[in-house]
């Protein structure tokens, strides 16, 4: 509870504490510190990784909430490995509150899991550059199961560092080649991980396995079906579905082959 005097500018609980950890599991894969815009709707991101080769995106609505107050639309700036070392020990069935108070620069974590537990972190001043949504269109997607993805992304990584996507009106295909040996991975549509293709030309792109193995095995812990889209030599977009109108997206800058 905060010292009286000091109003409350934002409160939410959730009764999932382990959600709201999956999902800043999640959106730790591509930045150390988050801005968060609050607003009286819910809360929402879009932050790039400092690279600038990845972005997340990331919203959830007040109706994800069990309870959530708001009165005005503000930034709130954590260092969000810091947020996940204080989550690391919640656990299933936990209940999560979050408070900031006006005149206090922190966010207090008030974890209810047997006992309560109150872990605060120092709030950050958030960063004036907004980042765009990306404008890219894409020739083919996939609606896949986010189990297929982490399997396949796995036995990529024993023979490269990189990963080739190239995708047909019948299959998706997924190759890397190192110097240890090579892996294709081949999904049909129809298949019992397949939801769904969508293809308005084939298309063929390479991308960073360190970089999709950090946000596939992140992500898969929130969600349990993913829509993968490209185009030839373009950014991948990899949307994670969540429950009541969240969102989980990323997008990732291609490796060009010379």
């Amino acid at each position: 509870m905060f010292v009286k005097g000091f109003s409350t500018l934002f409160r939410a609980k959730i009764s999932d504490a382990v959600a709201w950890k999956d999902v800043i599991t999640a959106i730790s894969s591509i930045v150390d510190e988050a801005s968060f815009n609050i607003t009286p709707d819910g809360l929402n991101l879009r932050e790039m990784d400092p690279s600038h080769v990845a972005m997340v995106e990331f919203e959830w609505p007040k109706s994800v909430f069990d309870e959530y107050v708001c009165n005005e639309a503000m930034k709130l700036c954590v260092n969000i490995r810091e947020m996940l070392r204080l989550l690391r020990r919640v656990r299933k069935g936990g209940t999560l509150e979050l408070t900031l108070a006006e005149g206090k620069n922190r966010l207090n974590m008030r974890l209810s899991d047997g006992y309560l537990k109150t872990f605060s972190v120092p709030t950050l001043e958030p960063l004036s550059e907004e980042v765009p949504t990306p404008n890219v269109t894409f020739d083919v997607k996939a609606r896949v199961t986010t189990s297929f993805l982490r399997d396949a992304v796995d036995d990529a990584s024993t023979v490269s560092d990189n990963i080739r996507l190239e995708m047909t009106k019948e299959k998706l295909i997924m190759r890397a080649e190192g110097s240890l040996g090579s892996v294709s991975i081949e999904l049909e549509e129809g298949s019992e991980s397949t939801l769904g293709f969508e293809v308005k030309k084939e298309a063929k792109a390479t991308f960073s396995l360190s970089y999709l193995n950090d946000i596939i095995k992140s992500a898969s812990q929130s969600s349990s079906v993913a829509t993968v889209e490209f185009s030839t030599d373009m950014p991948i977009k990899l949307n994670f579905e969540l429950p009541n109108k969240g969102k989980l997206l990323y997008y990732l800058a291609p490796r060009i082959e010379g």
